[in-house]
């Protein structure tokens, strides 16, 4: 698809600071973590709200999900650990993946009921697990379903689906019992998000929205000045932009 030129990209507001990464929730609050390893949460109009200072006992924090605003997942990789916090930051509890013997796990999701996916890349599995640990539900080993077993770097449940995204193959797409419902034949796209009806990401300087009951895909080629950006994060109606020590935030309307 020849990608089109775009104009609705406004700027409608800018945030600086220390910013190593970032992510967004359906409301617009924006998530940063800093070369401290803090955890700054700010609203949609800029102001910050909460902070999480507990860095230090497990590292580096590998991802953070926000796919509900009111229970966030901040996931450390090499210590197999999940830190469960609350809209404000504070900590819920914590869940040792190992005490499960799942060692390796490059991918977490949350669940529609408020637990966990995880994919086990050791037993090539999807999982999901309690606030405990406990494991609720584990797949059949992909090895025995694909020629290849995906290895996702994200997870989304969104309306009733599992997305798992291997970017050096595909989409594939599961219902909450594991079976497969789809294969969406998008690979090697940067800054992947299921949102609402869509899958956004990015490929050099376009931006790809793909809707998932139509099976539309929009391209767009963003400005210069958007494109060159280290990373991109996406809600419904906007665009995230991170540069060095600022986000830009662009409405999509």
């Amino acid at each position: 698809m020849q990608a089109q030129a775009d104009t609705s990209f406004r700027l409608i507001r800018f945030i600086k600071g220390d910013i190593v990464d970032f992510t967004v929730d359906n409301l617009d609050n924006i998530y940063i973590l800093n070369s401290r390893n803090q955890v700054k949460k700010m609203n949609a109009n800029g102001d910050s709200v909460a902070v999480f200072n507990n860095v230090k006992r497990y590292g580096k924090a590998t991802l953070l999900d926000v796919s509900n605003p009111l229970k966030l997942l901040l996931y450390y990789k090499d210590f197999a650990t999940i830190v469960v916090l609350d809209r404000f930051l504070n900590v819920v509890n914590t869940i040792d993946l190992r005490q499960q013997n799942i060692f390796q796990a490059k991918a977490i999701g949350q669940s529609y009921d408020n637990k966990v996916w995880v994919y086990d890349e050791l037993e090539n599995k999807l999982k999901k697990i309690d606030e405990d640990g406990k494991l609720l539900f584990a797949t059949s080993d992909f090895r025995q379903l694909f020629g290849q077993a995906p290895i996702p770097q994200k997870i989304f449940d969104q309306d009733k689906l599992v997305y798992l995204y291997d970017s050096s193959q595909a989409i594939f797409v599961f219902d909450y019992y594991g079976a497969l419902k789809n294969k969406i034949q998008i690979s090697h796209w940067q800054n992947f998000k299921v949102v609402g009806k869509y899958i956004f990401g990015s490929t050099g300087g376009i931006l790809h929205r793909y809707e998932i009951g139509s099976l539309r895909l929009d391209d767009w080629r963003m400005p210069d000045e958007i494109y060159k950006s280290r990373a991109f994060n996406f809600s419904a109606t906007r665009l995230y932009a991170l540069k060095n020590d600022i986000i830009e935030v662009y409405s999509l309307d």
